[in-house]
């Protein structure tokens, strides 16, 4: 049975190897600014930009807000022992009925190629299958982003789709991938 209300319980600290991961605070916003504000960052995420550091204090307070309402809950990651971000991960589009979540992350670019989006997946994808007893997670990605395919991949994730022009953004028809991974299928640690 999926854990449906797992806001009744205390914001879940979750710890690896090397990072922590932790409940977004208005004082992130710096980072969230950075993220969604970014080139490189934003470079396959097809959505605008945003424009300041008080729309990234809304995208916090919303974040938390969702997490209130059981319906996403996002992380914010930091390297272990330290306070500032480095990045986010976390479910949203929870379909409680069909036990189902997406999964989606980023980080900054200074943090990339160090193994720390595998870590971090890892572990969320423990929590959401031992904790919120899901089913099965999906990840959607631009075609282009060949680095998050092989981070998917690495963690058992298999190509379930790919729609063509199915996104409209900026004035033109963008394709999908879609990844999926069944709790039954994911490689043992």
């Amino acid at each position: 049975m999926l854990f449906l209300n797992f806001n009744s319980l205390p914001f879940p600290v979750l710890d690896t190897t090397h990072l922590t991961l932790r409940k977004i605070i208005n004082t992130d916003a710096p980072v969230i600014f950075a993220l969604r504000s970014g080139q490189q960052t934003m470079q396959y995420i097809d959505k605008e930009k945003i424009a300041s550091i008080k729309v990234a204090q809304e995208m916090i307070q919303n974040m938390n807000n969702q997490y209130q309402n059981n319906a996403a809950i996002m992380w914010g990651i930091s390297l272990k022992g330290t306070a500032p971000l480095i990045g986010t991960i976390g479910y949203w589009r929870i379909e409680k009925d069909h036990h189902r979540a997406e999964i989606g992350y980023m980080l900054l670019p200074d943090f990339w190629n160090h193994g720390y989006a595998s870590e971090a997946i890892s572990c969320v994808l423990d929590f959401g299958f031992d904790i919120l007893k899901l089913h099965s997670i999906e990840a959607n990605i631009n075609p282009l982003n060949a680095a998050s395919r092989r981070v998917l991949e690495k963690q058992g994730f298999r190509q379930e789709g790919f729609f063509k022009e199915n996104y409209y953004y900026n004035g033109k028809f963008l394709d999908t991938e879609l990844f999926s991974l069944l709790q039954i299928y994911r490689p043992k640690k």
